[in-house]
């Protein structure tokens, strides 16, 4: 029986297609590239060179790619980088592949898991990266630093997420890392990236909307010709950034430029794996919460909320700030139901984001206390956060 090329699927996934996706950009059917994924059969030289420019890869890396695994396919991803790290002179493509899809499955599991769970597999990642990059030659000292801002960019959220978004300080650290990296390799989907989450400190943790504003906007002059998902997510926050200082006008001329720039994304994005169906209302609704348009957001907030089905850490935070547009129109029931549904959610992930939302509306229900109903929410978010 064949072994099953796990690793091709894995960085499939990592790219944010479906094999159905990334069959049609290859002109071919599903059931070739399921066979391919199988192990049942290899593609072409044609057809390999399709996939690679597909998957945003080297034909090095793909080769590796279409390797077969036994098991689990992690012995020989440790031995490979362990042999490089007793030996860093002799690093080589498959190494710096090994550790590229690494940071990926990390970031990819992201949005689903707890934060703490990820720490210190990224942190070790990172680690290493920045030792083989010392003593690797050039151009693969290149692709290791690509791969830095990755994980120096995906550590900088899982810390600030550890710390339920209060240690800004290390969360900064490693975004101005990862912003080196990619300015070194001249890599703006990167460094846009980095900017990105950078501006998340400014606007959720610090409430500097001035500083956020001016990061978002910067973000989004480095992804303009390099990414149309990086560049609308960098206007759908600044749109947040207006709103928090009330400039009704500003924020939605943000959102139509956001709207326009996702508008013309293509799965051959580079950062097409950050796009999500969801995320204009998601932050469009939560503009219009800030602008005090409560009634405006609960409606776009309760579309967002039906159309996530994954518990993930951004459907918590949507969850949360559509029990806030609830309480703020005075329907009590349905801020509850809603609040119960983001602890639920973040019964699974521990969200940073989606606790300190739902803490913020919990600590707004605090004079119907007495009722039963809002008591109940205390109750489970008290042995929510006193279980972390």
């Amino acid at each position: 029986m064949p072994a099953k090329r796990e690793r091709l699927a894995r960085r499939r996934r990592a790219a944010g297609l479906t094999q159905e996706q990334l069959a049609e950009l290859l002109n071919t059917d599903r059931s070739t590239l399921q066979r391919w994924e199988l192990g049942n059969t290899t593609p072409l030289p044609e057809q390999q060179r399709k996939l690679a420019r597909a998957l945003n890869v080297t034909a090095a890396e793909l080769a590796d790619l279409l390797e077969p695994e036994h098991g689990n396919g992690s012995g020989s991803t440790t031995e490979r980088v362990a042999y490089a790290l007793q030996h860093p002179g002799g690093t080589d493509m498959a190494t710096v592949a090994q550790l590229r899809q690494q940071v990926s499955d990390l970031d990819e599991r992201y949005d689903r898991l707890p934060s703490t769970s990820l720490l210190a597999d990224t942190a070790q990642a990172l680690g290493q990266i920045g030792f083989l990059a010392k003593y690797a030659r050039p151009s693969l000292r290149r692709d290791l630093q690509r791969v830095e801002a990755t994980a120096a960019t995906l550590l900088g959220q899982l810390v600030w997420d550890a710390s339920q978004r209060r240690d800004h300080r290390t969360a900064r650290h490693y975004f101005e890392q990862a912003g080196r990296a990619a300015r070194q390799v001249n890599d703006p989907v990167a460094e846009g990236h980095a900017l990105l989450r950078r501006s998340y400190l400014a606007l959720y943790g610090e409430h500097d909307p001035v500083e956020g504003l001016r990061l978002t906007e910067h973000a989004a002059a480095v992804t303009n010709t390099a990414s149309d998902v990086l560049t609308g997510l960098a206007q759908l926050h600044s749109a947040e950034a207006h709103a928090m200082l009330g400039e009704t006008r500003r924020c939605e001329a943000a959102l139509a430029a956001a709207e326009t720039s996702f508008g013309k994304v293509t799965s051959a994005d580079a950062a097409a794996n950050l796009f999500s169906p969801t995320q204009f209302d998601r932050l469009a609704g939560s503009c219009y919460l800030f602008l005090g348009n409560h009634g405006r957001a609960q409606r776009i907030l309760d579309d967002a909320a039906t159309a996530m089905t994954a518990p993930t850490k951004s459907q918590a935070v949507v969850l949360g700030n559509l029990g806030l547009a609830y309480l703020h129109q005075r329907d009590l029931d349905s801020a509850v139901a809603s609040l119960h549904d983001a602890i639920d959610v973040l019964k699974t992930n521990r969200g940073g984001g989606g606790l300190n939302v739902v803490s913020n509306a919990v600590r707004k229900l605090r004079r119907w206390r007495s009722e039963p109903a809002v008591q109940d929410v205390y109750d489970r978010l008290f042995s929510l956060m006193t279980a972390q």
